[in-house]
């Protein structure tokens, strides 16, 4: 299989259709298997990965990226493939100015991921959230700062609403920069809200959108065939959120096996088939997790395909059409 690959929104930056996210490493994967992932990651053809200053799990902020840097300083031009995504806003420690993206903490931030990660520079950086609590003045001010610096390339955003896509890019076009080139959001089959608002405002100002949670906590991941075999056992809120729609996601695994997929596969494909998405996060805990995710942009969704789907999953129109004339 041979990689796809595409500008990242309206930039000259050119990402792997699949994005390699981290959040598991840490948590979930130790080092030496997060390590042969990322190994594995780049021999498959993904130059992109993307991570976040908090990742690590709670008592242990920072972890996620420390793996990644330690990760780039084997060596073999592993920095020089990768397009490198960070993101910051959460609370790193109790102390005040330590989370929010004040010039202040935009400013330690960076620098601490840049020691963190044992790079001089970050690809892609990542508002995590928006900040209802800073002027957007002080925001792109900040950040045109280390552009200047060199310690970042480009600027992306996540979980940010339409009309804060609208008033960043009007900020940063007063002063003659470019902004956003990315916004990350949560966007699967079965989690459509961003198709009202962030999509057409992503489209209008030629933003890449980053979709995480492609198979939405595992629901579109054939979660009823792996309870019948034993593979996965459903309990707590995975039981609930699965009898909430269990006839829903039985039709989508029906579907899936008339089309001969695997159900997470066309889950990814379905999402590379929609406008204005760059590259979906996948974020694997095992080396059969990445290579499941690199065989969807094996499957081909003809129109009636993407139409069926969208009959089992309903969307929803560009605002004002979904809710007035």
């Amino acid at each position: 299989m041979d990689m796809k690959f595409s500008n990242l929104g309206r930039s000259g930056l050119s990402v792997s259709r699949i994005c390699l996210g981290t959040m598991n490493f840490g948590p979930e994967t130790d080092e030496a298997t997060s390590h042969s992932i990322m190994d594995s990651a780049l021999a498959s053809g993904i130059n992109f990965f993307d991570t976040a200053n908090r990742y690590g799990g709670p008592d242990n902020f920072g972890r996620t990226e420390t793996i990644i840097g330690n990760w780039f300083a084997q060596g073999g031009g592993r920095r020089e493939k990768v397009v490198l995504a960070t993101k910051l806003y959460g609370e790193m420690d109790p102390w005040p100015n330590n989370r929010g993206l004040s010039a202040l903490n935009i400013r330690r931030a960076v620098d601490a991921s840049l020691k963190r990660m044992q790079t001089d520079y970050i690809d892609l950086y990542q508002m995590h959230h928006i900040d209802r609590a800073t002027p957007w003045e002080e925001i792109w001010q900040a950040m045109d700062v280390l552009v200047t610096q060199g310690k970042i390339l480009y600027i992306g955003s996540s979980n940010f609403a339409g009309w804060h896509i609208a008033q960043a890019q009007a900020a940063a076009a007063s002063r003659n920069f470019m902004g956003l080139v990315s916004e990350q959001s949560i966007y699967n089959l079965a989690q459509r809200d961003i198709e009202r608002e962030v999509i057409p405002a992503a489209l209008n100002y030629g933003i890449g959108i980053l979709p995480w949670s492609p198979l939405h906590g595992g629901l579109l991941g054939g979660v009823l065939r792996k309870d019948r075999d034993g593979s996965r056992r459903l309990t707590g809120r995975s039981k609930e959120a699965v009898d909430s729609r269990r006839d829903q996601i039985a039709s989508y695994e029906d579907y899936c096996q008339e089309l001969g997929q695997e159900p997470g596969d066309v889950a990814l494909a379905w999402l590379l088939a929609q406008p204005a998405v760059t590259a979906p996060i996948i974020g694997p805990r095992t080396q059969a997790q990445l290579d499941a995710g690199i065989r969807a942009l094996d499957v081909q969704l003809s129109s009636e395909d993407l139409a069926r789907l969208d009959s089992i999953f309903p969307g929803y129109k560009t605002s004002p059409e979904d809710y007035a004339w």
